[in-house]
């Protein structure tokens, strides 16, 4: 059985309780409410989620192989020199989307192509290898996006299910517990006062029956 509050067992305690117990199970309603779309979001984004990391996981060894054929055709240094000057630049925009009341970094990108290298030192793998990369590195950003809206959604449905779960297991199994003593303790003085009062009449008309004799 649920604890009660410690308070005093007033009519104006009562009115106050009763209150704080309707908001309760009110804001019980609304979180359920918001936990059940969160839920459901993050169901149909991580269904999104596993598309998104199965392509990268199929496609991405393909890219990085290209690189290690251009280090197998080349010397090392040269292809880490021609890495360095002909890598693309990235321009990122960062927007902000809200997904049920929650703040999700967006970014759009622009892949600018990265400055010249010598094709002589270089071997010309590294140039499919290089345009192949440019290619990728947008879908790296989703992904890693995708990956950061999730954990947002998980930090959320956590904390929103602890709020309902110490609502529906403790908060309004108190109030109403103490609701329902404060009310059995002003039905019993009631119930004292009135057999006071019926005592008291009775000795009056025995008071009355005595003067009359």
């Amino acid at each position: 059985m649920a604890e009660r509050l410690q308070v005093n067992p007033t009519r104006m305690q009562l009115m106050q309780l009763r209150k704080r117990l309707s908001v309760a199970v009110h804001g019980h309603s609304l979180l359920k409410d918001k936990l059940e779309g969160l839920m459901a979001e993050f169901m149909e984004r991580i269904d999104d989620y596993k598309d998104r990391r199965r392509s990268f996981d199929s496609e991405y060894p393909d890219v990085a192989r290209l690189f290690v054929l251009a280090g197998i055709a080349g010397s090392r240094e040269a292809v880490e020199d021609a890495v360095n000057q002909g890598r693309p630049e990235l321009e990122l925009t960062e927007t902000g989307r809200n997904i049920l009341s929650i703040s999700v970094p967006h970014f759009e990108v622009e892949v600018k192509p990265g400055g010249g290298y010598s094709l002589l030192d270089a071997p010309l793998e590294l140039d499919e290898a290089i345009g192949r990369m440019a290619e990728f590195l947008p879908r790296i950003l989703e992904l890693a996006e995708t990956e950061h809206a999730l954990w947002l959604l998980m930090k959320e449905i956590e904390s929103t299910r602890r709020r309902v779960n110490a609502l529906e297991y403790i908060m309004i199994p108190r109030l109403r517990n103490t609701v329902k003593y404060i009310q059995s303790k002003l039905d019993e003085n009631e119930r004292s006062n009135i057999t006071r009062l019926m005592k008291i009449k009775d000795m009056r008309l025995e008071e009355e029956r005595a003067q009359k004799i």
